[in-house]
């Protein structure tokens, strides 16, 4: 491949674990749903290992004072799930980020074409410069629902060295539109399969993310 992106794949057994749960197609819904809160999870975890801001302060403990560093809350943090399925994986990211600011983008796929169209768009007009974003889209097939949200957040104002994808699986698509428009940006995903179906699916890839999630 001829363009740059930095792509994560973290080797962690978790990681690892959830996804082959996620897979399997026997896997009952509710499972499912907590497979993708777990990937969302530590897949966060890893994404904001060199991301967040940090501060250093002064606690007290029981018996002395001790120096400490803490996330520095005067940095804005933003997370954006994909609806719908991009929701599945908003309570593990949660957990790490409880003082972050959800907004949420509502995308639907046209079966035929395979191009996006929104129908809700939360986001702010104009983010603070240091604002740092994580965008949660657990399949990144064709590539244009990503690219359709990182145009909307980059036009209004995020810079994309602060901008973080968390994806469950990802296929060569995407992430050849992302890398050619996107290099600064960096992605963590438990794994990239090779290809896309006739219908824009990933294989093998985890069928329909959304509809598993919740059971439709």
């Amino acid at each position: 491949m001829s363009f740059q992106l930095r792509v994560y794949v973290p080797d962690h057994p978790l990681i690892k674990h959830w996804l082959a749960v996620a897979r399997d197609k026997n896997t009952p819904n509710a499972l499912f749903k907590t497979a993708m809160t777990e990937l969302g999870r530590w897949l966060t975890y890893e994404a904001s290992r060199h991301w967040l801001v940090t501060a250093e302060t002064e606690v007290e403990t029981p018996l002395a004072p001790c120096s400490a560093t803490m996330i520095n809350p005067q940095v804005n943090i933003g997370v954006v799930p994909i609806l719908r399925a991009g929701l599945s994986l908003l309570d593990g990211a949660q957990t790490l980020l409880p003082l972050c600011s959800v907004y949420h983008v509502g995308l639907e796929r046209n079966e035929e074409t395979l191009n996006p169209s929104c129908y809700l768009n939360k986001l702010p007009e104009k983010f603070d410069p240091e604002t740092r974003v994580l965008v949660l889209e657990p399949m990144l097939a064709t590539g244009g629902s990503i690219m359709m949200v990182l145009e909307e957040l980059t036009r209004r104002g995020v810079n994309p060295e602060f901008l973080r994808v968390v994806s469950v699986v990802a296929a060569p698509p995407a992430l050849k539109q992302i890398g050619e428009n996107y290099p600064q940006l960096r992605i963590y995903t438990a794994f990239v399969d090779e290809e896309l179906n006739d219908r824009g699916y990933i294989v093998p890839g985890l069928g329909d993310a959304g509809d598993r999630a919740f059971g439709t």
